[in-house]
């Protein structure tokens, strides 16, 4: 049996593009023991994945802003613990940065990643006994997938990406927990800058389009700024719904059963065509060729907008008529 680390600690869409890695590595080799290393607050993804034995956590962004604690210190020995317990046949660092290098190190086993040319902190290259020239103009599904298979040495996948994960039995905080019923439209309206934010005006057109079609909208959120903008949307609705905040395993649960998902650039709108939900993904200042949402094998996803251009209503629900179809 071959022991496996794969070290993807962030950020959430990242960790998610991630995912494909596994059933990639179990179709070369079936019987292969996989474990991860993830951002804690991140540790919902992996663990959806029914075939990644163990998921060990780090917390950098919290240690490093209580780096003279000692409950710091004690979390840091026993990760350490944890992951120096194993022997590993490969450990393969598909983030390419100076931190998740540093975790790659201490693991016992062959280290694999990028190389200098092919890494965003060539600096971590030095870390690795194997590094893997692998070209950035391509998406991040694709990059990580080439580098697991140049480190294991088998053959590139060229098919649909295989996600692996199923939510719907994986939380009892889905869609019965909260009461949910009919069919909806997941909105994951929230992202990490406010220039990737989708006008809330479009969000109250797009409900009432899916009003006529005798369709909810659910509106998750993570932060105050988020629920005010949620609330803002569905007071303006007959049709729309604020949930309770949830955990991202919880949301996953409710995406699970959605029959559509729309968002904006968010790890959230990964999660939905990863869970083989329809998704419809809006992007508004960043360039989707290379970190948009790929589909895998079961649901289509479109990416609309690119930079400085921002979809209609009407784009998007054009473009949901087309995957439906």
């Amino acid at each position: 049996m071959k022991r496996i680390l794969l070290v993807k600690t962030s950020s959430l869409g990242d960790v998610i593009h991630n995912l494909p890695v596994v059933n990639d590595i179990l179709a070369h080799t079936p019987n292969a023991q996989i474990d991860w290393v993830v951002e804690d607050s991140f540790a919902d993804i992996p663990r959806l994945h029914p075939q990644v034995k163990n998921v060990f956590t780090v917390a950098f962004r919290r240690w490093r802003k209580n780096i003279f604690a000692k409950k710091t210190w004690q979390e840091i020995a026993e990760f350490k613990r944890l992951t120096q317990q194993n022997q590993y046949d490969a450990i393969i660092d598909t983030q390419g940065l100076l931190k998740s290098a540093l975790i790659t190190k201490q693991a016992n086993g062959e280290k694999h990643g990028y190389d200098k040319r092919s890494i965003r902190e060539p600096i971590a290259s030095w870390f690795y006994d194997k590094t893997y020239a692998i070209s950035y103009q391509q998406h991040a599904v694709t990059r990580n997938r080439t580098l697991a298979a140049m480190s294991l040495g088998y053959r590139v996948p060229e098919t649909p990406p295989d996600y692996g994960i199923s939510a719907s039995s994986s939380t009892s905080e889905g869609r019965a927990a909260i009461g949910l019923q009919g069919m909806y439209v997941v909105a994951l309206h929230g992202t990490s800058r406010d220039s990737k934010l989708w006008p809330t005006e479009n969000w109250i057109t797009l409900g009432n389009a899916l009003a006529e079609k005798q369709l909810s909208l659910l509106l998750p959120w993570a932060n105050e700024l988020e629920f005010k903008r949620a609330n803002d949307i569905a007071a303006a609705l007959k049709n729309a719904r604020v949930l309770p905040k949830l955990s991202i395993g919880a949301l996953a649960g409710v995406i699970a059963d959605a029959k559509f998902a729309v968002g904006v650039d968010t790890g959230l709108s990964h999660l939905a065509a990863a869970l083989n939900i329809p998704t419809v993904a809006i992007y508004t200042d960043t360039n989707p060729a290379l970190t948009g949402v790929m589909a895998g094998a079961k649901a289509d996803a479109i990416n609309l907008g690119n930079i400085a251009q921002t979809p209609t209503a009407e784009e998007v629900m054009h473009a949901l008529s087309k995957i439906s179809a």
